[in-house]
């Protein structure tokens, strides 16, 4: 027989797994909710490419409409911060990178002038100018990301400054890198008294 003390801990024990089945029970979808998630699933490697771009670029455009246009200049002063990018200079690179990304997917130059540290044009400099170059970006890397398919993505395509990687690696990259500058985006918000969570 079990001492009571043992007994205890065997109680104890049974109790903790038993809650933690209840919570997780609790967090998982009913199953409608699965078969609808499975009814909206992506049919194709291109379709899911396409998903993908298309949730970095809500997150970028209505961070960028959030910002007012007198502080698209705006770059943190307080810190180690001298030579980082402003607001501006951050939503131009993403565009770049999606422009690259793209013309890499779609094997030709990239449309538009990269400019310094991909900064993109020097002359682009107005919210509504910066706001249509971001929004004409994804539209290109939309269409890049139509050609990529199951039998395709493991082909090599030339990347600038990379040598060859494969249309899954640059996939993997237009996917993840707005993110990146979306998090620095954010605190350039937070750090004009703007909520980012209004933009969503």
């Amino acid at each position: 027989m079990l001492g009571a003390a043992r007994l205890r801990t065997v109680r104890n024990d049974k109790m903790k797994i038993l809650c933690c089945c209840f919570l997780l029970a609790l967090t998982l979808p009913s199953p409608p909710t699965l078969r609808a998630q499975a009814a909206n699933l992506p049919k194709t490697v291109a379709e899911a490419c396409d998903r993908s771009v298309a949730g970095s670029e809500r997150a970028i455009v209505a961070i960028a409409r959030a910002m007012p246009e007198d502080r698209y200049s705006f770059s943190p002063t307080v810190g180690e911060f001298k030579g980082v990018r402003n607001f501006a200079q951050m939503l131009k690179h993403v565009a770049v990178d999606n422009y690259v990304n793209g013309a890499a997917l779609l094997r030709e130059n990239p449309p538009i002038e990269v400019g310094a540290h991909e900064n993109g044009p020097d002359s682009l400099a107005g919210k509504e100018e910066i706001l249509k170059f971001v929004q004409d970006s994804f539209a290109y890397l939309h269409k890049a990301v139509q050609t990529v398919t199951e039998k395709t993505l493991m082909q090599a395509v030339d990347y600038p400054g990379g040598g060859q990687v494969t249309r899954l690696t640059v996939v993997l990259a237009a996917s993840a890198h707005p993110w990146d500058l979306y998090g620095q985006m954010v605190e350039y918000l937070r750090m004009n008294g703007i909520d980012p969570q209004a933009t969503r």
